[in-house]
């Protein structure tokens, strides 16, 4: 049996993989801000979902940047309470089992990659624009190497204020700073969900676009998945992002495809199954 988890800034997934092809209905709870708790949660979920069956190995995301060797989970803005702490060694600890961690948004981009609009496509770019905004780079169904991770959110795209009216509340010169969940509750006093406005969010559409260039240009995908709980119903239009996007890129002959990410909330759970028989099966 597989375990496999996606621990997110708001909500933690957890799923079971008895054939290693398929999971079951997955355990979806509120994150707990202290480690501790958040350790003593999954190992009850865990043990209702094995129902005392041996765990041959567990693997999943967490929401933030991991060690070189991707043992200790380093800083994550909205999981503080979790900053500095061997989420490895105790997860192993917890499930009496090997376990392999990753970054949450490349775990979600590895699952839309092999599993989503990405099957097939050499280069899969993946942003998640949500509570924060992350992403990765999946080549040939494999989370790209790198020495600290990926972080696109916290690419540096306004630094003069230029793209944003900053007299409106604007606090942030990254894109994650722009458009996440969390800055725009904090700029606007409101919810996203809350606000219908479609000029607003034709505005985060653009901004969107400017990171996306930046995204491009640097990793030059074969198709770019845009998911999270901002692009949904109310929020940032994924044909507005591509209409915006047009008119920005210009040194490229062509948009890569642009396209909604398809496996929803448990993106995170595909990219987990096929990420523990990597390490496990090369």
């Amino acid at each position: 049996m597989y375990i496999l988890f996606d621990i997110g800034g708001t909500n933690m997934r957890i799923a079971a993989s008895r054939d290693g092809d398929s999971f079951g209905e997955p355990k979806i709870v509120p994150t707990p801000k202290d480690f501790d708790a958040g350790m003593q949660m999954i190992g009850e979920l865990v043990k209702e979902l094995s129902g005392g069956e041996k765990i041959t190995a567990a693997s999943g995301g967490i929401a933030g940047p991991l060690s070189r060797d991707h043992s200790v989970f380093l800083n994550g803005p909205h999981l503080q309470g979790w900053n500095g702490k061997p989420i490895k060694k105790a997860l192993e600890n917890t499930l009496h089992a090997p376990v392999f961690v990753e970054n949450d948004a490349a775990i979600v981009g590895l699952g839309e990659a092999v599993a989503g609009p990405g099957k097939g496509y050499p280069i899969v770019v993946y942003i998640t624009v949500s509570t924060g905004v992350g992403g990765a780079r999946i080549v040939n169904g494999r989370v790209d190497v790198s020495a600290m991770g990926f972080e696109p959110g916290h690419q540096i795209f306004d630094a003069g204020g230029a793209l944003h009216n900053t007299s409106v509340g604007g606090n942030g010169i990254d894109l994650q700073g722009y458009i996440s969940g969390t800055a725009i509750s904090e700029r606007y006093g409101k919810k996203p969900r809350e606000i219908t406005d479609a000029t607003f969010w034709d505005d985060m559409a653009r901004l969107l676009a400017y990171g996306l260039n930046n995204t491009i240009v640097h990793w030059s995908p074969d198709i770019v998945i845009i998911g999270g709980s901002m692009m949904n119903t109310i929020g940032i239009p994924i044909d507005r992002v591509r209409a915006h996007l047009k008119g920005i890129l210009r040194i490229f002959p062509e948009l890569p495809l642009i396209e909604h990410s398809a496996l929803g909330e448990i993106g995170g759970l595909y990219g987990a199954l096929h990420f523990v028989k990597q390490n496990l099966h090369g």
